[in-house]
């Protein structure tokens, strides 16, 4: 997916600021360019509070988070062959919440990624792993596809401050704990 198609469904300015994300060095361009992004997710002045580590946003996050998708992996009808599959998830959850309860955002970064690899597997099954999913989630559902689309811009590894990995995996959270 290319920075025209998702221009579609959002603003450009979302666009630059994933970049500024991708690329910032200061807390401060991190927190701008993360409550940008927010907006093409709906939820920009919420996500200000989540941000802002003096509030106690992050821990209600936490919370609901772990609530909706504990929800949406357990109402989600799998094959009998995805039903490891589903322990799995709900096991990784719970240990990126401890991980999260701990402030160890460098280790809760990848292991978000795991997890929401799986929960998007277990909901739209093996099109997933086709080249064609970004655009199909799209067209499906164009707040989710907005969604995978951030998702899929970020690096799976990175040697980012503890802030920046806490900024770009909050902002992923927040929008799956809406969803």
């Amino acid at each position: 997916m290319n920075d025209d198609q998702i221009e579609e469904f959002v603003d450009s300015s979302a666009v630059k600021a994933l970049g500024s994300l991708l690329s910032a060095s200061t807390d401060e361009e991190v927190s701008s360019s993360a409550i940008v992004i927010s907006t093409a997710f709906n939820v920009g002045d919420a996500f200000k509070k989540i941000v802002d580590v003096s509030s106690d946003g992050e821990e209600k996050l936490n919370f609901s988070f772990h609530k909706n998708l504990v929800l949406l992996i357990q109402k989600t009808w799998v094959e009998k062959s995805d039903e490891e599959l589903k322990a799995q998830v709900l096991y990784h959850l719970d240990e990126f919440i401890a991980y999260l309860n701990k402030k160890s955002y460098k280790e809760a970064y990848p292991l978000f990624f795991s997890i929401v690899d799986d929960v998007v597997y277990l909901m739209f099954g093996a099109q997933t792993k086709t080249k064609s999913f970004n655009e199909y989630a799209l067209r499906i559902d164009p707040e989710f596809g907005v969604f995978w689309w951030y998702m899929k811009n970020l690096p799976r590894t990175a040697d980012w401050s503890e802030f920046k990995m806490r900024a770009a995996t909050l902002l992923g959270m927040y929008f799956l704990a809406n969803y």
